[in-house]
């Protein structure tokens, strides 16, 4: 498995969509807790899931169990927790989390992990592409 992780938050669709067809990315796995999201226009679950299949060739998944819960999501947006604490909380999730086999799926794929955030530094999907990385025993993870 090839873990590639990208946010949409600040791309263009052009953008977007030349990324995932340039990396050649197999299955976009959506870790986001709502999908349906107004902040790019191209974003919303339905409209993703044609315009990955028309441009890029690439499958769409919601794998909504993998998100953060909406408590820990708010209390970071809002301050209440800040990013150590998110990180904390998160890892302990996915730690305790029975169905990371779900990626056994994906083993012979490029993957890519779809969330909002810009840039991977302070959103959840890196720190799942760390845990799939390491349980699966998968190479570097690129971040689109």
């Amino acid at each position: 498995m090839q873990i590639f992780t990208i946010g949409y938050t600040k791309k263009s669709a052009h953008k977007f969509f030349g990324l995932i067809k340039a990396n050649k990315i197999d299955v976009l796995i959506d870790v986001r807790l709502y999908n349906n999201t107004q902040l790019a226009g191209f974003s919303k679950s339905r409209d993703l899931e044609y315009f990955l299949e028309e441009l890029c060739g690439c499958g769409y998944v919601w794998a909504k169990q993998f998100a953060p819960s909406a408590a820990l999501f708010n209390d970071y947006k809002s301050g209440q927790v800040d990013w150590t604490g998110y990180k904390i909380v998160y890892r302990d999730f996915l730690n305790a989390h029975p169905g990371l086999d779900f990626f056994q799926l994906y083993k012979s794929k490029r993957i890519c992990l779809l969330c909002a955030e810009d840039t991977p530094e302070h959103c959840h999907r890196r720190l799942l592409a760390e845990k799939i990385a390491e349980e699966q025993d998968c190479g570097a993870i690129t971040h689109l």
